[in-house]
């Protein structure tokens, strides 16, 4: 995110950790993925995880308290809801960074995968991945995932955005009227028929396709996570919304109270 000034003229300052961009949801210097005020394990289908970030930390205004509770279901879903509220104005956008590979950890990587992505615009990007604050059509371009296609096409494809960034790291513009009832992307791996579906009450969805793996992360299994090994389904507010009039924003106040929700539902296909 530029930098930003909030309507009620207070200046803050925002750690940057990714070139001359700032990830919103890393508000806390360890990172929000790490800092962790407290938990309470309800039973063995959900689970809740807290985090109070005071004012000033990391240079952004107001008390934050946040709550993030994690559910599984016997629709074999994985459900995250979030809640948050301020003491003053700020600006806040959650999101999961979990990476998936429907072949298997480690397995071939993703180029096999199939997928679909509920959208009829995403958001171009600068050099440093900040959005140019222009909503582009997919129709006709790489980005069009209106209907399932696999995305070893689109990862060697000539588009400048797709070049810039080694792969796919873009929001879309989500067709789903802010409802976890329409789905807002599907990815199918044709060697395991395993399906990951997303459902959100958010307006957008950043795909990254692992462009900056690079081998150097092992995982649960001990097996590395190379280039395109694996790819992230972020449902969240739009990059960089609050410098973007045209963007929903993102500024939660006073009295106010942040909810969001995302499902991630997994199925086989035969």
């Amino acid at each position: 995110m530029k930098a930003y000034r909030l309507p009620e003229k207070q200046n803050f300052e925002k750690m940057i950790n990714e070139k001359k961009s700032h990830l919103i949801i890393l508000k806390n210097r360890r990172g929000m993925e790490v800092a962790l005020s407290d938990y309470g394990v309800n039973n063995f289908e959900k689970a809740e995880f807290y985090l109070v970030s005071p004012d000033g930390d990391n240079g952004f205004p107001g008390n934050l308290t946040i709550s993030v509770v994690y559910s599984i279901t016997e629709k074999n879903e994985l459900i995250i809801q979030y809640r948050a509220e301020t003491d003053a104005p700020t600006v806040l956008s959650l999101t999961n960074h979990t990476f998936f590979n429907l072949n298997g950890e480690g397995e071939e990587g993703i180029y096999n995968h199939e997928f679909l992505v509920n959208a009829d615009s995403y958001l171009p990007v600068n050099e440093f991945q900040i959005p140019l604050g222009e909503f582009k059509k997919v129709e006709g371009t790489a980005f069009d995932f209106r209907k399932l296609k696999p995305v070893n096409d689109v990862l060697l494809s000539a588009d400048s955005q797709i070049k810039s960034a080694k792969g796919i790291d873009h929001n879309y513009v989500l067709n789903t009227d802010f409802s976890t009832s329409n789905v807002a992307t599907k990815v199918l791996s044709p060697r395991t028929g395993i399906q990951l579906e997303v459902f959100t009450t958010e307006p957008g969805m950043q795909l990254y396709t692992g462009n900056s793996l690079s081998g150097r992360d092992i995982g649960k299994q001990g097996k590395p996570y190379e280039q395109y090994g694996a790819f992230c389904l972020e449902t969240q507010k739009f990059p960089d919304s609050p410098n973007q009039a045209s963007f929903p924003s993102c500024v939660l106040q006073p009295g106010e109270v942040f909810t969001s929700e995302s499902r991630y539902r997994f199925s086989v296909k035969k």
